[in-house]
């Protein structure tokens, strides 16, 4: 499969089995999809035989006649021009770089039948929050239920529960999240610590993040997070107009002017790494670039500024004709994080971050996240879900903390979701970026954990099309 697009002045060919990015000029890329559909007129498939490593003569006349008798490329091009277009795709072709087969694919059944291993924990320590979000998710951080806070005894039983089913995986992660999570501190210390004093005796390494709208934060706790914690995610929307207007406190204050020095110093404390400051878009944001350079201003390095999941009835969520709108609006921010890098000012984006070279395994590229396996969610009372999102809908709850895992049902249909249980995924360019979605969107979108969130992809696709993009430029 290949996707060409053009975006801020250049050409960009991904062929999307095997990752590979060319930047090509204008009768390359004319010629690219034409060229495909040649070959598979011909040989019924684009892709090159194993043993080809010489490009025929033969082939490279007989497509160049095809394609001036096809096609109106002769007006714009000339014959030499054509001819040397030619030769380079299928030179590219017979290098394994364009035209590839999917390799990926013949993973899926070994993929599905692997053994599972919890290797994250997501700890709802706090099912109460002292902001009132008007987007959130977590229906103020009550998650559609009870107010409850996590005991130490639930904690410990999942550390527990973690390290009993993460088999021979050393390094394991637990985000301490809500609610609030701060509003649970002393319990969130010593879950750390108990943490800590499992690491020998089972030859693990806890990796503790957490996530926080900054509120309580002071100067103990940044003291403690920064020597415990590999990561701190600061809940903020950007602009204080933004920001204020979705996240007030309880009696309808804004939280901006607090919270802001607080980040400036935890940014400072950690030498711009080991955190993002974290927002979210809604349709009253459509320019949401600006909350990412005000970001930028306010001296942020770790940003990710998110597009809200939101019902469509909701007033803030997302209409069709929005869409448009906000990829213009990724474009302008991609040509901006451009600038700024080569001033040498630069910041990191979190949808902007890929890997062309490396980039993920094979089993992050076909499942993602690994929700309802390898990662699952715990409440304050210990019950075990798929991820965080889908606390509250007890058609989930897979077991709990005391008892492991008792709906091996659940756990097997999310263990064979992969971007080929989606039907929507074949046809999409991005399936090995984005692993398929998010199975909770899907789900509350659709019904079902493989099925796809049209605007949510929509956005995916023009993401990753400018961090392609942006790489080809920091490249020059």
């Amino acid at each position: 499969m290949i996707h060409a697009y053009r975006n801020n002045g250049y050409n960009i060919v991904l062929d999307v089995n095997s990752g590979s990015v060319h930047v090509v000029d204008d009768v390359v890329f004319d010629l690219v999809k034409v060229v495909e559909e040649k070959l598979k007129g011909r040989f019924g498939t684009a892709e090159a035989p194993e043993d080809e490593t010489e490009v025929s003569a033969e082939l490279k006349d007989s497509l160049f006649t095809d394609i001036l008798k096809d096609t109106d490329i002769s007006s714009r091009y000339s014959e030499d021009d054509i001819k040397e277009a030619i030769e380079e795709l299928l030179e590219l072709r017979a290098s394994q770089v364009l035209y590839t087969d999917d390799v990926y694919e013949n993973y899926v059944d070994d993929f599905q039948n692997r053994e599972t291993v919890v290797k994250a924990l997501c700890l709802n320590v706090a099912h109460d929050c002292n902001l009132r979000c008007k987007y959130c998710f977590a229906d103020e951080g009550e998650y559609h239920g009870r107010k409850a806070l996590m005991s130490e005894e639930v904690g410990k039983a999942a550390l527990d529960f973690l390290v009993k089913n993460s088999g021979s995986r050393r390094n394991l992660e637990v985000d301490f999240f809500g609610g609030e999570p701060l509003l649970n501190w002393e319990v969130v210390k010593k879950l750390v610590e108990y943490g800590r004093s499992l690491e020998k005796e089972h030859n693990k390494n806890f990796r503790f993040t957490i996530t926080t709208n900054g509120t309580l934060l002071n100067d103990e706790i940044l003291s403690y997070v920064n020597k415990e914690m590999g990561n701190i995610v600061l809940s903020i929307d950007g602009r204080k107009e933004v920001n204020d207007a979705m996240r007030p406190r309880r009696g309808g204050q804004g939280s901006y002017d607090d919270i802001v020095p607080k980040y400036q110093k935890v940014a400072e404390s950690r030498h711009q790494l080991r955190y993002f400051v974290r927002g979210t878009f809604t349709h009253n944001n459509l320019d949401f670039s600006e909350d990412v350079k005000h970001l930028v201003e306010l001296g942020f390095k770790q940003i990710s500024v998110e597009p809200v999941v939101a019902k469509p009835e909701d007033w803030y969520s997302f209409k069709d004709e929005d869409i448009p709108v906000i990829c213009d609006e990724y474009d302008k921010l991609a040509k901006y994080y451009i600038e700024r890098h080569k001033e040498g000012k630069g910041f990191n984006f979190f949808h902007f971050n890929i890997d062309l070279e490396g980039g993920p395994c094979v089993a992050k590229r076909l499942s993602g996240c690994g929700s309802g396996c390898e990662y699952l969610g715990v409440t304050p009372w210990g019950d075990l879900y798929p991820c965080h999102q889908f606390v509250g809908n007890e058609d989930f709850i897979m077991g709990n903390v005391y008892d492991g895992i008792t709906r091996n049902d659940i756990r097997d249909k999310f263990k064979k979701s992969n971007v080929y249980s989606r039907p929507e995924c074949e046809k999409c360019f991005a399936r090995y970026y984005c692993s398929g979605g998010c199975a909770a969107n899907a789900y509350n979108f659709n019904g079902d954990i493989n099925a796809t969130y049209k605007h949510g992809c929509e956005l995916q696709r023009k993401r990753i099309e400018c961090a392609i993009m942006i790489k080809a430029a920091l490249a020059e």
